[in-house]
């Protein structure tokens, strides 16, 4: 097997999960930005540390791992997402050989804890429905950015049916016209490269996408998993003219009704039984009409679920 012949495909690396936890102390009253950052870089000048073992050009994933720590001193952390852009212009713009990169964040949300009755100064708990996440993406000379959340894990008693379906020798899916309803989220959006450059108010369209997420969650009668989960997507993007696409998936998190006849007990939908597995898997992007196609933003990001 010797006269194989290989080629090395497509590539990149870099320090992943560095946990930056960065505390504003300007005045006895702290705030505190908890991330968690992934940079990785890409060029065809690489090759080599591949093929030969050559590092002449590689900037050590120790190198990427001390600029993050040092860029949340020296610039701050206003959002995620303009954290990640200095980090893609740094590396880009100060490394020739670099051609671009995968730069991703997910952040975690903390709330004050009341002593007294009162917010206190320098104590937090964790808080927050589901996780900010936020990726910088530098492909051939393009910047694309995306915002998003994951684990925002929903449930709606009522409100929800499923029926009308194919039925074959295999079905055994009993249709209904209320069912409890549950998943859990993860969403990605991604922003015009123009809104980027105008610049936008990332932390306030992130609460405001959130909020418009759950509140088309919980007041769309669904006929589907499938059909609430496009109007979110239009819900965002109608809420937002930044975004100009966004991509779901989200897991069914099936609750039955369990059978209590065997004891003599009635059960008119109060007592369920939760399976986690398994489960309905549903996907779907839902685009702004008009906005032009970007495929390359979200090359290389990890699958939703």
């Amino acid at each position: 097997m010797s006269d194989v012949s290989v080629s090395l495909g497509a590539n990149k690396y870099g320090k992943a999960e560095n946990r930056v936890v960065r505390v504003i102390r300007d005045t006895a009253r702290h705030e505190i930005i908890d991330l968690n950052v992934t940079s990785q870089l890409r060029g065809r000048a690489l090759i080599d540390s591949y093929l030969t073992g050559d590092n002449a050009l590689v900037v050590a994933t120790d190198t990427q791992k001390n600029t993050i720590f040092a860029f949340a001193k020296e610039h701050g952390i206003t959002s995620p997402e303009e954290f990640l852009l200095l980090l893609a212009t740094h590396f880009v713009g100060g490394f020739d050989w670099i051609e671009g990169g995968l730069w991703q964040a997910e952040q975690y949300a903390w709330e004050r804890i009341l002593a007294d009755g009162a917010p206190h100064d320098h104590s937090f708990v964790r808080s927050g429905p589901g996780t900010r996440l936020a990726a910088v993406q530098v492909v051939n000379g393009a910047t694309h950015v995306t915002g998003g959340v994951r684990d925002l894990v929903v449930l709606k008693t009522t409100g929800s049916e499923f029926s009308g379906f194919p039925r074959d020798g295999y079905t055994t899916l009993v249709e209904t016209d209320d069912r409890v309803m549950a998943t859990s989220v993860t969403g990605r959006w991604r922003f015009a490269p123009e809104a980027v450059e105008a610049g936008i108010d990332f932390n306030g369209l992130y609460e405001e996408v959130t909020a418009v997420l759950l509140s088309t969650f919980a007041t769309v009668h669904s006929l589907a998993l499938q059909q609430t989960l496009f109007e979110m997507g239009r819900a965002a993007i109608q809420a937002r003219p930044e975004i100009a696409e966004v991509r779901f998936a989200m897991p069914n998190k099936h609750h039955f009704v369990y059978d209590l006849s065997p004891f003599g007990l009635d059960n008119p939908g109060e007592v369920f039984y939760a399976a986690d597995r398994p489960y309905g898997l549903i996907e779907g992007t839902i685009t702004r009409d008009g906005a032009p196609a970007a495929p390359d933003a979200w090359l290389d990001l990890p699958a939703f679920v």
